[in-house]
């Protein structure tokens, strides 16, 4: 059983400003490719910042990176690999681990190597439009991929919810969905988006 709690702002705060400066230190560093726009998405964008205090993970932050090449000048693996050199030389001036590649995300971590732990960590997810880059492991290619409507819905559920005076449970369901999971692939961005749709079906016929 895990043991999430809530990050106060005032502890998560300082770092995410820290990640801005490295995505606009990294927007200078592609510049002559491609530029992008970024957007610190889910639970991220809406101050549920979590931290297990029984495990040496720490916190971590989610972001999209848009990226304008409207042209199709790139193919995905050069997309994802250009923005992942940069991020990964950038961050590393700030004590960053090497970027890791899964499935949808590319993520820079935070180390105590005397301590052993992950102190916070960063995932970056690079979509255009509706479609976002997806690494496929098993043939280690990259390919755009179209995300769900419901994907696209997630942010319009989270504010009719907010403005119907829901977030109190909203906010309660999160951090009992990320105490019960037991699927270490899973990441924060997903269990936003399953509580945000459990709570808005529950109020589907009450909220507008």
């Amino acid at each position: 059983m895990h043991d999430f709690r809530y990050v106060p702002q005032t502890e998560y705060q300082p770092l995410k400003n820290q990640i801005i400066l490295i995505l606009n230190e990294v927007q200078d560093e592609v510049r002559d490719d491609f530029t992008f726009q970024y957007h610190f998405i889910g639970s991220t964008k809406r101050k549920m910042i979590t931290r297990d205090m029984k495990s040496n993970i720490g916190f971590d932050f989610d972001v999209d990176l848009t990226v304008n090449d409207d042209e199709e000048d790139y193919d995905p693996d050069e997309i994802r690999n250009i923005l992942r050199n940069a991020i990964t030389k950038v961050s590393r001036r700030y004590g960053f681990t090497k970027c890791e590649d899964s499935t949808r995300v590319i993520t820079i971590k935070m180390t105590n190597p005397w301590r052993s732990t992950i102190e916070h960590s960063c995932d970056f997810a690079i979509v255009y439009g509706n479609q976002y880059i997806r690494f496929n492991k098993g043939t280690q290619t990259y390919t755009w991929e179209y995300q769900s409507k419901n994907h696209n819905d997630i942010e319009k559920r989270a504010d009719i919810l907010k403005k119907n005076g829901c977030w109190d449970e909203v906010r309660t369901v999160y951090l009992d969905k990320k105490n019960c999971n037991t699927n270490p692939d899973k990441h924060s961005r997903s269990l936003y988006f399953e509580t945000i749709n459990e709570v808005y079906k529950r109020y589907l016929n009450t909220i507008q």
